[in-house]
């Protein structure tokens, strides 16, 4: 099933959901299991929107990101060809899709620490992940900016 952005009414409680549902796992093959599954469930990103100028620097994996929408809502869709970056990816975007800028700007991701992400990712992955919150942090300012 594909989810539809934002799940829950606002970031903050979008992280505490992770935090909650992360907390159910007893170690990370069940963790990264779980991220591996979340991926699954992105919308799909047309072959057309996969490039270059779409694509997120930083990361190992392949990731593409477009943004609409204005400082009131902004949307993102995003997609990796890594199964376990695609469960990031659907993290970030279940915390910041959906939101205004102002909400974006204002919600730290503080769910990579809370479930561990942050000690349990690779180098390269963590990278990647900074990667793409930058991106969005950046298209809100962006956004703000243009309003």
């Amino acid at each position: 099933m594909t989810a539809t952005f934002p799940l829950e009414p606002t970031a903050a409680e979008a992280q505490d959901a992770i935090r909650e549902e992360f907390a159910f796992f007893g170690d990370w093959a069940e963790r990264y299991q779980y991220l591996i599954d979340l991926g699954r469930k992105l919308p799909e990103m047309d072959e057309s929107l996969r490039v270059e100028e779409n694509r997120l620097l930083g990361c190992q994996s392949k990731v593409w990101i477009v943004s609409s929408g204005d400082a009131a809502k902004l949307d993102f869709l995003a997609t990796s060809d890594s199964a376990i970056v695609s469960g990031l990816v659907f993290l970030a975007l279940r915390v910041y899709a959906g939101r205004s800028a102002s909400e974006i700007l204002a919600t730290e991701p503080t769910f990579v620490a809370d479930i561990g992400l942050s000690k349990h990712l690779s180098p390269t992955r963590s990278n990647g992940l900074s990667a793409l919150l930058a991106r969005i942090r950046d298209t809100a300012q962006a956004a703000l900016d243009a309003a």
